[in-house]
């Protein structure tokens, strides 16, 4: 398992709530296993008291989203150092389930998953995840969608750095948004175009009289 892919913990987590609709689905112990993934060994150790504790994980990671796309990296990356150090991850090189042609395990690294807690796993591997994510792609890699009322946090892969929305149903949104507002603006402006000309040539009339 790659580092890369422990990055995506830390935006499953964050997008357990919708914070302008009100909506979190973090409400129970079921919804903190769903989170590790089936059949995980972390989610299996989650209790009651690791909801609210996700929570506030969860809050401290969404500050980081937000700083970066808001353009402060320095803030990004003190409060990403800050949940490194409270949550400190065990590297391990592991060969499970990888093999190349002759049977020979193709080792990697692989973050252990072994604390007091399912909230510090999974917190250690959220934010290693991230920070490796962010040391590799950069800063402007996090992001915040930009669909009105999603705000939904993204990592963004695409080659030309152009990211904006978390999926594919929030840019379609946006754009079609974005494109009636358009036709309600040319629709105004014609309608006030037209109520220009006649008052111009109302003026003209009333001038030849």
């Amino acid at each position: 398992m790659e580092l890369a892919y422990y990055s995506d913990y830390a935006v499953r987590l964050v997008n357990s709530e919708e914070p302008a609709r009100n909506k979190d689905s973090l409400t129970s112990v079921e919804a903190v296993r769903a989170l590790f993934g089936k059949d995980s060994t972390g989610g299996r150790r989650a209790t009651e008291a690791d909801v609210s504790r996700f929570r506030s994980v969860r809050a401290r990671l969404r500050t980081v989203f937000e700083a970066a796309d808001g353009g402060d990296e320095t803030l990004a990356v003190d409060l990403l150092n800050s949940l490194l150090l409270e949550f400190p991850v065990s590297p391990q090189i592991s060969g499970h389930d990888h093999r190349d042609e002759d049977n020979r395990p193709l080792w990697h690294m692989h973050l252990a998953d072994h604390p007091s807690n399912a909230t510090a796993g999974y917190a250690a591997i959220a934010s290693m995840g991230l920070a490796f994510h962010l040391t590799e792609h950069g800063v402007e890699r996090l992001g915040i969608c930009e669909a009105t009322p999603c705000r939904n946090a993204y990592l963004d892969t695409s080659t030309n750095r152009s990211r904006r929305y978390c999926s594919d149903r929030c840019a379609t949104r946006a754009n079609v948004a974005a494109y009636r507002a358009r036709k309600r603006e040319e629709a105004d402006r014609s309608h006030s175009t037209g109520r220009t000309a006649e008052s111009a040539q109302s003026s003209a009339l009333k001038g030849e009289r």
